[in-house]
């Protein structure tokens, strides 16, 4: 009893506390589970399920899996955008220096997008995203990037970005569908993408509607198991959140008794909780799966 009252206790400090300071560098927008996110502290690594309004900072690494999206959006207006089995460390986030925020971001693994609106692109900004071996500045701009074993691409879609690998002079792209790439560790002319192929690469970061995606401001939940004990409600609990789903535990009562909900939260729309529903039923202890909205819904 005392475990499931501190995780409920600590989410509902977590979230006054999100709402009391300000804006924090980086925050989870949206994910695709299953995701995860790797801190190291004093106790050595803690791996965690990423989740909406989870708070991200510099020594983070973010991990996907199979099917899975993250949209991270930083504090100066930017969204960014992780595809399924992707890997990136977030190395410097610092959301104001004398007006200036910087942050430095290294996609080891997958396709990833940054987008900026356009208020962000009037902010005072330092970022740049090393994509393997190949380093983008980020001029104000849209671009789409990937990583894999024997290929490095960085596609601009708007704005302007000078790209280049680690002693080599860096190339400006200033035209839409421009790309770069190193194939097997060499440098390849910078050519253009058809639109067809870049609408394509970019279906690989896009969370689509109505397929189980969590987000901040989600109203949905997916109530996934209901247990009259908590070591009963734990064990499922501690599978799912092993396995990358953001799960929490409510105590509530039913019929005068105690009993224990494991849940997952900020499901934007019924559509989502019941993807989320299909996805999860008979895995990690979850049989009978039930979506609910808030009042009013």
């Amino acid at each position: 009893m005392k475990r499931v009252l501190a995780i409920f206790g600590a989410a509902l400090l977590a979230a006054a506390a999100m709402q009391a300071r300000a804006a924090p560098a980086a925050v989870v927008e949206g994910v695709q589970m299953p995701g995860w996110v790797e801190r190291s502290g004093a106790g050595g690594t803690r791996r965690q399920p990423l989740a909406p309004g989870m708070e991200l900072r510099g020594g983070d690494e973010l991990r996907t899996g199979v099917g899975s999206r993250v949209y991270i959006k930083l504090a100066e207006g930017s969204l960014v955008k992780l595809g399924e089995n992707a890997s990136l460390r977030i190395l410097e986030l610092a959301p104001d220096r004398g007006g200036l925020f910087k942050a430095a971001l290294n996609v080891l693994e997958g396709a990833f997008r940054f987008s900026t609106d356009l208020l962000a692109k009037q902010r005072r900004r330092e970022v740049s995203i090393r994509v393997a071996t190949v380093t983008a500045g980020i001029r104000g701009t849209d671009l789409w990037g990937k990583s894999s074993p024997e290929r490095e691409i960085v596609c601009l879609i708007e704005g302007k970005i000078e790209v280049g690998a680690e002693g080599e002079a860096p190339v400006l792209m200033d035209e839409p569908r421009q790309f770069y790439q190193r194939l097997k560790g060499e440098t390849q002319p910078v050519g253009f993408v058809d639109a067809v192929q870049l609408a394509q690469w970019a279906r690989e970061t896009e969370i689509a509607d109505g397929r189980g995606a969590a987000r901040r401001g989600g109203k949905w939940r997916l109530t996934l198991a209901s247990a009259e004990t908590q070591g009963a409600a734990l064990e499922v609990y501690d599978r799912l959140r092993d396995a990358g789903y953001a799960a929490e535990i409510y105590p509530t009562k039913a019929d005068g008794k105690r009993a224990y909900l494991v849940r997952i939260s900020r499901l934007p729309t019924k559509a989502d909780a019941e993807a989320l529903a299909d996805q999860l039923r008979g895995t990690a202890g979850v049989e009978a799966p039930k979506a609910s909205g808030a009042p009013g819904i």
